[in-house]
């Protein structure tokens, strides 16, 4: 039987924290069956002859998938009591196949009226950034 992550509360966090990295194999099957979990059929996420015509090595993560670690790797990092208030994700690099997207993080900020922590995300692969993130996140 699996347990869940421990609750991190806002008395626990600090500015200058840092989160555990976590490396996020980027593979063609990930690629695909998150494009189609999110209802995003572009082709450019599941056709390599397609995305190759519109200037792509290969085919391409999505915004939505790469919106979704980064909620992840902050709630695996809070636990399952935190709430997520914001996220802004702007895209740089993109993630092909066969390359591994390694995800760092830290604390920025804290709000002491709201329980509030803000942490920077950020998400680079072999070609350099493919995102950088800022969420807040409500703590108890």
């Amino acid at each position: 039987m699996s347990t869940l992550p421990a609750t991190r509360t806002f008395a626990d966090v600090n500015v200058g924290d840092e989160l555990t990295a976590f490396d996020l194999p980027i593979t063609r099957t990930l690629i695909v069956s998150t494009a189609i979990a999110t209802r995003d059929y572009q082709v450019v996420h599941h056709d390599p002859s397609i995305a190759a015509e519109r200037g792509s090595k290969d085919i391409i993560m999505n915004i939505l998938t790469s919106n979704a670690f980064v909620g992840r790797f902050v709630t695996d990092w809070t636990g399952p009591n935190s709430f997520i208030r914001s996220v802004k994700v702007r895209l740089g690099a993109p993630n092909y196949p066969g390359d591994t997207m390694v995800i760092t993080g830290s604390v920025t900020a804290k709000d002491d009226a709201n329980k509030v922590v803000t942490v920077a995300v950020k998400g680079s692969n072999s070609m350099g950034d493919h995102m950088n993130a800022t969420v807040e996140v409500v703590l108890p």
